[in-house]
Order: C-alpha cells, then structure tokens, then sequence
C-alpha cells in the first residue's frame, strides 16, 4: 500500500505498483529524539498497576513517527526525489529517558 505525504510517494516495499524508477538518489532519513515527560510517567505507572494502553505514550510516538517521516521526505525532496522506497523505521537509547525514533528508506524519482 502506498501513501502520499508532502506531495512524496511512501511505501515500505521495493517498487511502486505502476511506476518505474528512473533514478535512484540513495538512502534519506528523518530523525527525532524525544524525551519522557514526568506527568506521563506517573500516569503510566498507575496504568502499569491497573492495566491498559498507554495512550500518552502511543501519542507521543505516533508525533515522533510523524516527525521523523516529515524529515525524511524533506531530504529526499531536497535530492529532487518524487518517491520513497523501502521505508523503515529504527528507534534507539540515547540517554536514560530519551529515545530516538528513525525513518529511512531509498529516494527515487518514479515515472
């Protein structure tokens, strides 16, 4: 399934479904690094003790996916890009309480 975001094809497989790829402009990413919030933190541990999702958290990483795909697109727009393939996402530590969420994928230019 394919998604249009900033004007920008996105999809995470190797091709796009009745395109071709012209030009291959190499690998983009878009990065952010959030920080835990001590009112969401509180909060979780009383959902911990109860049960339930964690929607301060899902929010919180729905924005960072968001921004990260948002960064994404910008530097392959930059290289002149129409399209991303082969997008993921990575996240990882960065300090005690801070996390960094990654999307990358493949910048084309697709007819």
């Amino acid at each position: 399934m394919q998604h249009i975001v900033e004007g920008v094809i996105v999809v995470n497989t190797e091709t796009i479904a009745g395109k071709v790829i012209t030009k291959n402009l190499g690998v983009v990413g878009g990065s952010t690094v959030r920080a835990k919030n001590v009112g969401r933190d509180i909060f979780a541990g009383l959902k911990n003790i109860v049960g339930g999702e964690l929607t301060a958290y899902t929010e919180l990483l729905d924005e960072s996916r968001n921004q990260a795909i948002s960064r994404m697109i910008a530097d392959a727009t930059a290289r002149g890009a129409n399209a991303v393939i082969n997008v993921r996402f990575a996240t990882s530590a960065v300090t005690a309480g801070a996390s960094e969420l990654f999307a990358y994928g493949t910048a084309v230019v697709v007819e």
